[in-house]
């Protein structure tokens, strides 16, 4: 157990005062009666009530320590809790080249997809997920996680912006979107293992090519669901960015290869969709809700809790014995 407020405790020292004052001190304040002798209550047997007489003032000094205890806050916890629940793993790998900024899909295709992840991760409690990003080349934004509040927050920051200020190469590597996300689940143990692939374009740059990152994800059994985002035809679409720091579009045609997309996910047991819409893109995330589950052994640190409730009932109830006993039992005429 430990205090959150623990310079409280030094109020304790009050007692000490307050003992010498009740045994030494009060009896001259007392009020008292005056008798010719009291020789003849010398030899009287000791009562129950007189051998209790303390009773009040401990019960009242009781009542002071506990109420001095709860300003200190105690607090207790758990170091480690394991615990078992059902889910699945899942990398998600997004495509964040300057095409998904397209507005074919309001308001754009990356708020798009980001917007309908982020209802599937939130419905989604117990799986592990996590979030690989690609353009150019490929980098992982969150690793598997149950903590879904770091990963939303992540997936809030996810941007064109990296590939249109050149801080990563252009293209689409999708290959290496893939090899980043099967590094995460390689050691799974999960009998059900999962990559979601969101592209608009075709692998046209990587040092690793599709069907390679598809070899290995079947060698560990992982299933790659593919989604090509966006409309067929002309779009307008960022190519350049102006002095003034203006977006400058220009129709250009929309190209994708379904093929490709299509092989990845036959030869990895997954499924292949064509989304214009946030419609569809819910479609797929229903799809992944019928998968196989699995346990999951999941290891928690359990956060402090306060645990000053029965130190204030012990309180509680000591101040109002010992209130009932002084009105009642030891009742004093004259007060």
């Amino acid at each position: 157990m430990t205090f959150v407020n623990i310079e409280y405790l030094l109020l304790l020292l009050l007692l000490i005062p307050w003992v010498i004052w009740y045994f030494l001190l009060k009896r001259k304040h007392e009020p008292a009666m005056k008798m010719a002798t009291t020789e003849m209550y010398r030899h009287a047997p000791m009562t129950l009530r007189m051998a209790l007489i303390h009773v009040p003032f401990l019960l009242r000094m009781l009542s002071f320590s506990m109420l001095v205890v709860v300003m200190a806050r105690p607090q207790t916890y758990n170091s480690l809790t394991e615990s078992e629940t059902e889910g699945i793993d899942i990398m998600m790998a997004m495509d964040i080249s300057t095409s998904m900024m397209a507005p074919d899909i309001k308001p754009n295709r990356i708020e798009a997809a980001k917007q309908v992840a982020y209802e599937f991760i939130s419905s989604r409690p117990d799986d592990n997920i996590g979030l690989t990003l690609f353009g150019g080349e490929a980098f992982t934004q969150c690793p598997l996680t149950t903590d879904h509040t770091t990963l939303l927050s992540m997936f809030r920051n996810v941007s064109c912006d990296l590939q249109q200020n050149g801080v990563i190469s252009p293209g689409t590597a999708i290959g290496m979107g893939i090899a980043s996300a099967v590094s995460h689940l390689e050691k799974s143990k999960s009998k059900s293992k999962v990559i979601i692939l969101l592209t608009d374009g075709e692998n046209n740059t990587g040092e690793i090519s599709p069907l390679m990152a598809t070899e290995l994800a079947k060698k560990y059994a992982i299933r790659i669901y593919t989604v090509s985002l966006g409309r067929k035809g002309k779009i307008k679409q960022v190519v350049a960015q102006l002095p003034n720091g203006e977006n400058y579009e220009e129709e250009v045609e929309s190209s994708y290869n379904p093929e490709t997309l299509q092989t990845i996910a036959r030869e990895t047991g997954g499924l292949h969709y064509q989304a214009g819409s946030r419609e569809k893109l819910r479609e797929i995330y229903q799809d992944i809700d019928r998968l196989e589950k699995t346990k999951l052994k999941v290891t928690n640190y359990d956060k402090r809790y306060e645990a000053y409730m029965p130190f204030a009932w012990i309180a509680l109830i000591a101040l109002m014995l010992e209130m009932l006993l002084r009105t009642t039992w030891y009742r004093r005429i004259p007060s």
